[in-house]
């Protein structure tokens, strides 16, 4: 029997299948108009893609934006917060983490869970975007440069601009006026990933840093952003076994296959 997990997130849309508690099948798109669409199209072309229908699936549960929505249209039989999915699938690729650092497109949050898995404390950020993907994302326009080069490009620097500014418009205004100076993009990358470690370390230091640590999230793949999270944490973070943006399909997933009634 094959469970799903699907993800909705700001940028991308994530859905996972299971089977004997493995990742079985996944995909991950970039979101559509409205939640349910997101759902309908990335779960649809993952089950054609690979000759199976929504027959196929024992049960389903949806988290992240427009969850409840998804549940009622039908394509899932439960809906969990995404704290919780992202909690449950970290601990189940790794056991022995207890803080998990999930930055997506529009929010970030610290997790912490117990031995169980049962939350034991988180926190998000506020609706300013500094400190989450759209943060980057943004300054990666001003920059002129691909997302994914970002943090790679910063490695590379000799140092680092700072900068002053927590608002996101007021932060590109200052990546502007240094560009007009001259002042080269790798110190510049490296000042705008580690001000989003800064803006993420403000919520870490709310919730406490428990080892192990792991990320998950599109921001996870950004190594400098970690690199810097890993200093200000004094930790090296764990790195899991499944691509970070998919941790929480995938803890939906185990939370359908747990609520179906099989061992999660």
């Amino acid at each position: 029997m094959l469970f799903a997990g699907i993800d909705i997130g700001s940028l991308t849309a994530q859905a996972v299948l299971l089977e004997d508690g493995n990742v079985t099948l996944s995909k991950s798109i970039s979101v559509k108009p409205n939640p349910v669409e997101s759902a309908r199209t990335v779960m649809g072309e993952l089950l054609e893609e690979n000759k199976l229908s929504w027959g196929d699936i024992g049960y389903c549960v949806s988290t992240g934006y427009g969850r409840e929505k998804i549940q009622s249209e039908g394509m899932a039989q439960e809906n969990v917060s995404e704290i919780s999915c992202h909690g449950l699938g970290a601990l189940s690729l790794v056991p022995q983490v207890r803080t998990v650092i999930d930055i997506g497109g529009q929010d970030a949050k610290v997790i912490r869970v117990d031995a169980g898995g049962e939350l034991v404390d988180f926190v998000m950020n506020d609706k300013c975007a500094a400190g989450t993907g759209r943060f980057l994302e943004v300054m990666c326009r001003t920059l002129g440069v691909a997302l994914e080069e970002l943090g790679p490009m910063s490695q590379g620097a000799r140092g680092h601009m700072h900068l002053s500014s927590r608002c996101s418009i007021y932060a590109e205004t200052e990546v502007l006026h240094y560009l007009q100076r001259g002042v080269d993009k790798a110190s510049l990358a490296a000042g705008i990933n580690r001000s989003m470690a800064h803006r993420v370390m403000a919520l870490v230091r709310r919730v406490g840093v428990e080892k192990e640590v792991l990320m998950s999230g599109g921001v996870a793949k950004n190594v400098a952003v970690r690199a810097e999270l890993e200093k200000m944490m004094n930790v090296k973070m764990v790195t899991p076994r499944l691509d970070p943006q998919l941790i929480g399909a995938f803890g939906a997933a185990l939370m359908a296959r747990k609520a179906s009634g099989a061992a999660c």
